[in-house]
């Protein structure tokens, strides 16, 4: 079994990544607006992906006010995908659910 990156396995992480997958590119206040997430909280989930070498961190000062921009690093996106298929191989979406063995006559089920 691959294991899960200890590090993308966190959700914040893994939907931070994902995002910037997908955006390309986005500064420290849309993360914050998709995600729906605290300044702290996203300062300190971003430092963790950015020390890993997972995010790019750049600064655009073409507008009136600085801005931090985040990328998904060339790292940070196989990292990525190799998270994806570690949970796809623990979830075999492709295949049907095992079904559940009938009880047999006479035993009683356990409560838990």
């Amino acid at each position: 079994m691959d294991p899960l990156d200890p590090l993308l396995h966190q959700p914040l992480r893994t939907q931070l990544a994902a995002f910037l997958a997908g955006a390309g590119e986005a500064t420290f206040t849309e993360l914050k607006r998709q995600l729906a997430v605290s300044d702290g909280n996203l300062d300190s989930h971003l430092k963790k992906l950015i020390a890993a070498g997972y995010v790019n961190v750049r600064k655009d000062d073409s507008a009136a006010r600085t801005q931090t921009c985040y990328a998904l690093t060339k790292v940070g996106r196989e990292a990525l995908q190799r998270y994806i298929l570690a949970l796809q191989k623990l979830l075999p979406l492709d295949s049907p659910a095992p079904s559940v063995p009938a009880r047999r006559r006479g035993t009683k089920l356990q409560s838990v």
